[in-house]
C-alpha cells in the first residue's frame, strides 16, 4: 500500500564506513543474509574517518525524506548530507527544511507519476516546469503561500544544480533558462546598493506589496502590536488560565521586546541573583552568542529587564513548582539548566548549543522550538479571549508580544517629545536599543505606525462624516 512521499526526523545518525575485524575500533553488526544459509551474515563497522573530530559527521534530528513506497530518495538524503559537510555547527532546522521542500516535490512527482530525471525536448513536460506550474496553481488557490512556493521551487533548482554539478543527472534538454539580473536595495546604513544574481524562467517571483496601513509592523516578520485593550485581554486570560510558566513568558515578551528564543533559552544561573527590596529600575542582561542565551543569528545585545519583573523570574526559578520540574529534567536541577520547562522536565526551546552537540542517546523526533507556547495561545488565550469579550476575530502571535513591546516604548517617548523632555532623535535611539534593531530603518517603522494609524482614524472619522451628510441629503429629498 502506498503513501504520501513525507519528510521524517532521526533522533540521532552517526556516519560509518566497512572495517575489517581486526580494526580495534570496529563494531561487529548482523545482517540477515540473503541466501538464508548462514541465516546472519557479520560485518565491521567504525565511525567515519575523521568523525570524532568533525562534529558533522554525527546529527541528531537528521532529516529523510521517503517516498510514497516507504523507502528513502537516496539522492534527496546525499544532497542535504552534502549540504551538512561543508558546515561546522550546522544548525538542523534549516535542513529540516530543505527535507520538507523535497517532500513536497516527491509528492507531487509520486501522485503525477512525472520521471524526476527525465527532461524531454518539451519544455513544459519537463519537471521544473511542471512542478512550477503546479506551485502557481497551489498559490492561486489558497492551498500554497507565495513564500513557501517560493521557497520549494528554490530548493528545487538547487536540488538538481547540485545533481547535474555532481555527475549524478545529465538531463538531455536544460531544466531551465538562465539570465542575470540586476536588483536594487538598501543596506543596513541606507544606501543604495545593486546587486547582481542569476535567475531561471522557472523560478516563482513573489514581488512584496508594502501597505503602510494594515495594522502591521515588518520586522523580523509581519508583526501586529496589541493596543492596550487588547493586552489586558491575554494578560486577564493567562491569569485566570492559572499556567505560571505561560504568564512569565507572555510578561518577558511584553516587557522586554525579545524574541521567544531568548526568552525560552534563559538560564537559572541568569535570574540566580536575589535584589535589595527597594531596588529600581532595569537589569541589563547580555544575550547572543557566548551567553547561553539565543537570539536571531546569534547577534549580541542586551536586555533591560525590569527589576521588579528580574525579581519574580527569581523567586519563581527557586520556587517549588520549577525545581520539581528541573529535577525531571536531562541533567537534572543545576544553575545552567532551561529556567522554563515542561511539566514533564522537557525544554520548551532548545538552544543552538544544546543541538550542536550529539547526543547518541536522544530519542526525540523534533527540535523543541516553542511549540508548547504557541500551542497554548492557539488552544487557550485566543478562545478564551474570544469567549468572554464577544470578539470572533481575535487574533494574535506570540511573536506580536514584541512589537507590542516595541509601539509602548514607541508611546511613552512620544509623549516625552510632545511634553518636550527629549528629541525625536533620542526617541528613536532609546526604541532602537530596547529593541536590538541593527538599522534605524527598522525602528522607524515604529514611529511611522504610530502616524499612520491616526491618519487611518482621521481619514475614516472624515469619510464617516462625508456619508452621513450625503445620507441626511438624500433622506431629505424623499419627504
Amino acid at each position: 500500500m502506498n503513501i504520501s512521499a513525507k519528510k521524517i526526523l532521526l533522533p540521532h545518525l552517526e556516519l560509518t564506513e566497512v572495517a575489517t575485524a581486526d580494526d580495534h575500533e570496529a563494531t561487529a553488526v548482523m545482517v540477515p543474509s540473503l541466501t538464508n544459509n548462514p541465516v546472519c551474515e557479520t560485518y565491521y563497522i567504525k565511525a567515519k574517518s575523521g568523525t570524532y573530530e568533525n562534529k558533522a559527521a554525527r546529527f541528531n534530528y537528521f532529516p529523510v525524506v521517503l517516498g510514497s513506497n516507504g523507502a528513502p530518495w537516496a539522492e534527496a538524503v546525499v544532497y542535504i548530507l552534502s549540504r551538512l559537510d561543508s558546515v561546522s555547527v550546522p544548525t538542523m532546522s534549516t535542513y529540516t527544511g530543505i527535507a520538507d521542500d523535497l517532500a513536497a516535490f516527491r509528492r507531487f512527482l509520486d501522485e503525477t507519476g512525472i520521471d524526476w530525471m527525465h527532461f524531454p525536448s518539451q519544455k513544459m513536460f519537463r519537471p521544473t516546469y511542471r512542478f512550477n506550474g503546479y506551485l502557481k496553481i497551489a498559490v492561486q488557490s489558497g492551498k500554497v503561500a507565495a513564500g513557501t512556493a517560493q521557497r520549494r521551487m528554490g530548493t528545487v533548482i538547487r536540488f538538481y544544480r547540485w545533481l547535474i554539478s555532481e555527475k549524478v543527472l545529465a538531463p538531455e534538454h536544460p531544466p531551465w533558462k538562465e539570465s542575470d539580473r540586476y536588483i536594487d536595495f538598501r543596506d543596513s546604513h541606507g544606501f543604495e546598493r545593486t546587486k547582481q544574481i542569476v535567475t531561471t524562467d522557472v523560478s516563482l517571483k513573489t514581488p512584496k506589496q508594502h501597505d503602510p496601513y494594515d495594522g502591521a509592523i515588518d520586522d523580523g516578520g509581519k508583526l501586529r502590536p496589541l493596543p492596550l485593550t487588547e493586552q489586558e485581554w491575554v494578560m486577564d486570560a493567562l491569569i485566570t488560565l492559572g499556567n505560571t510558566e505561560m504568564t512569565l513568558i507572555h510578561l518577558f515578551g511584553f516587557l522586554t521586546g525579545a524574541r521567544i528564543q531568548t526568552i525560552l533559552t534563559f538560564r537559572v544561573r541568569h535570574v540566580d541573583v536575589k535584589l535589595d527590596g527597594d531596588q529600581q529600575g532595569f537589569i541589563r542582561v547580555p544575550v547572543g552568542l557566548g551567553t547561553g542565551i539565543d537570539t536571531k543569528n546569534g547577534k549580541r545585545q542586551v536586555l533591560h529587564i525590569p527589576v521588579y519583573f528580574y525579581k519574580m523570574l527569581y523567586v519563581y526559578s527557586q520556587s517549588g513548582r520549577a525545581v520539581k520540574r528541573r529535577q525531571k529534567a536531562n541533567g537534572g536541577d543545576h544553575k545552567d539548566q532551561y529556567l522554563f520547562l515542561s511539566a514533564k522536565g522537557t525544554p520548551l526551546y532548545q538552544s543552538k548549543e544544546e543541538t550542536s552537540f550529539f547526543n547518541p542517546i536522544n530519542n526525540l523526533r523534533h527540535i523543541k522550538t516553542g511549540q508548547a507556547v504557541r500551542q497554548f495561545i492557539t488552544e487557550y488565550v485566543i478562545p478564551f479571549v474570544r469567549s468572554k469579550y464577544a470578539t470572533k476575530d481575535f487574533h494574535y502571535q506570540f511573536h506580536d508580544t514584541r512589537a507590542t513591546a516595541g509601539m509602548n516604548w514607541t508611546d511613552h517617548q512620544l509623549k516625552l517629545v510632545e511634553q518636550g523632555l527629549t528629541t525625536l532623535h533620542e526617541a528613536r535611539e532609546f526604541v532602537k536599543v530596547r529593541m536590538g534593531h541593527q538599522s534605524a530603518l527598522t525602528t522607524d517603522r515604529y514611529l511611522q505606525y504610530r502616524m499612520n494609524l491616526k491618519l487611518v482614524r482621521w481619514a475614516g472619522i472624515e469619510y464617516e462624516c462625508h456619508l452621513q451628510k450625503i445620507s441626511k441629503q438624500a433622506l431629505a429629498g424623499t419627504e
